[in-house]
């Protein structure tokens, strides 16, 4: 190829607002689909309404979620189309109303319910990417554009709140749900170690698997204080017997005679004693009953909760979880065998990248949540007053408007992150670009964290070698290479497991027998 074809390559391909392209796609998967995920995973919203004597129970069910294209409401109580440029001179925010069906649903048994009063109600406003799926800019041809004040060669991917400009950092992390084997930095190679953030719908939970110096398992995980050993929750999961816990681990004789010793040293031969000695950790001092009630909230809510999937039994999650610990126990006797290498947590294979609408749902996930109680502490005060129920009286609109615009004004990011959104660098066009391209590394600016900061193999073509500022930020901001395509995740992991199962691959948890599909499917 000579020097005109590339250049005519080149030109083509960056023609069509590539280099925002990630922000683009990433945002309007989010209005399209992660604002619907986030109220089905609400599904309702529970009252206190009923719980005294001769009152029927109150609940909000949630339905459809929609947003529309960003509007004004101006002084006279009239609603107009509201373009980025005049968002930018008014100092106002470029956002849009989101509106939700939601329905009063009284009595407690599905045969009495009745539905008190239904509708389609504005639940706040939302901030809009600019030259998003629902910008009034969207589809404009560049004299329409010059017409309204903008600039046909902006390439958005920004906000406007309040007249300033802020863009969402994308953000670097370690990938969720994978298994990552190393050596505990604190005592050298006699203590190895297996983890894994195990994420689901917002929550991420730190599981650990560790092999002490005595050559026993231990297991830690949130909402339990200090390690549990590896036999005692497996067996507490559903594995009773000693073969069956060897067999899910491995095979191989030497893992197996590492098994054999933590075997020995068990607490626990049963189930049930398992469930007992676990009770007695999470909830010590308290009787019996709580202690169990408490044990299998903790394994269910806690342990490793990306595995919970709707509609499959507790039985079959809860061994599918015992399954992911003993994977877990095999990485780590594996590491203390040679047999694999310590994982880098610096390979890209390892990181997964959070841009706009994963950042957006996440704090979507949150307002909802604010927007629930408010709604909650609204019914019960006009059940005390014996006012009428109604779907339109109960909403405060500006609740869940103050929850998704103020992070983005400010760059205090649910989770306690901040930085995360930034005023647009207007030094120049390029400095526009640039900043759209930008990564940021969660890790601490004032330690060293050499090899995080270094340069990596696998970032060839993925991340710039040259583009980092000097000083702390030095290597933890980065930025895109400029041919780089950033794919997005798996939305419908179900469908994926059905085209693996076609294949011939065996064991899939929740997919029982291979399915025949049409390319339509």
């Amino acid at each position: 190829m000579n020097r005109e074809d590339r250049r005519s390559v080149s030109r083509e391909y960056f023609s069509r607002e590539r280099l925002a392209e990630h922000h683009f796609r990433s945002f309007n998967n989010f209005l399209d689909r992660g604002m619907q995920d986030v109220v089905d995973e609400k599904e309702s919203i529970d009252t206190d309404i009923g719980d005294k004597e001769g009152q029927e129970p109150v609940r909000v069910d949630l339905g459809n979620v929609r947003i529309v294209t960003p509007r004004v409401r101006e002084a006279d109580g009239s609603e107009e189309l509201l373009y980025p440029q005049e968002a930018r001179l008014r100092n106002i925010t470029y956002s849009a109303p989101v509106f939700m069906e939601m329905s009063i649903v009284r009595g407690g048994d599905e045969e009495e319910e009745q539905v008190v009063d239904q509708a389609e109600t504005k639940v706040g406003r939302m901030p809009v990417m600019v030259g998003s799926n629902k910008c009034n800019i969207a589809d404009f041809n560049d004299e329409e554009l010059i017409e309204i004040g903008e600039d046909p060669a902006d390439p958005g991917g920004y906000f406007i709140v309040n007249g300033s400009e802020r863009v969402l950092m994308t953000s670097e992390d370690l990938a969720p749900n994978k298994i990552l084997a190393e050596y505990d930095t604190k005592y050298g190679d006699e203590i190895q170690i297996a983890k894994t953030f195990s994420q689901r719908r917002g929550y991420r939970a730190l599981v650990l698997c560790e092999r002490n110096r005595n050559g026993i398992l231990e297991v830690s995980f949130p909402s339990v204080s200090g390690s549990i050993n590896f036999v005692t929750l497996v067996r507490a999961l559903g594995l009773e017997s000693d073969e069956e816990i060897v067999h899910r681990v491995s095979d191989d004789p030497e893992i197996v005679k590492y098994m054999l010793e933590n075997l020995e040293a068990a607490e626990v031969q049963t189930t049930s004693e398992a469930i007992e000695t676990l009770g007695q950790r999470v909830a010590a001092g308290q009787g019996k009953n709580y202690q169990l009630k408490r044990a299998n909230y903790v394994i269910d809510r806690y342990l490793l909760p990306h595995l919970h999937e709707e509609g499959v039994e507790d039985e079959e999650v809860r061994m599918n979880k015992a399954v992911y610990l003993c994977r877990m126990a095999e990485a780590c006797f594996e590491l203390a065998l040679g047999r694999r290498e310590s994982d880098d947590k610096d390979h890209y294979a390892n990181k997964r990248l959070k841009v706009s609408g994963d950042l957006m749902k996440d704090l979507f996930r949150t307002a909802l949540n604010k927007l629930s109680r408010d709604v909650k502490y609204q019914l019960e005060r006009a059940n005390m007053r014996n006012r009428d129920l109604s779907v339109s009286t109960v909403v405060r609109s500006d609740v869940l408007t103050e929850r998704l615009e103020h992070p983005i004004a400010t760059g205090n990011w649910v989770g306690g992150r901040s930085g995360v959104s930034q005023l647009v660098d207007r030094t120049d066009y390029m400095g526009v670009l640039s900043h759209l391209r930008r990564l940021r590394s969660p890790l601490s600016r004032s330690q060293p964290h050499f090899e995080a900061r270094d340069l990596h193999a696998t970032q060839w073509g993925r991340i710039c070698p040259s583009e980092t500022p000097e000083g702390p930020n030095c290597g933890l901001v980065k930025n895109f290479a400029q041919a780089m395509e950033l794919s997005q995740s798996v939305e419908d992991e179900r469908r994926l497991k059905r085209e693996l199962a076609s294949m011939g691959v065996e064991g899939i948890p929740g997919i029982e027998t291979v399915e025949t599909h049409t390319a339509d499917d």
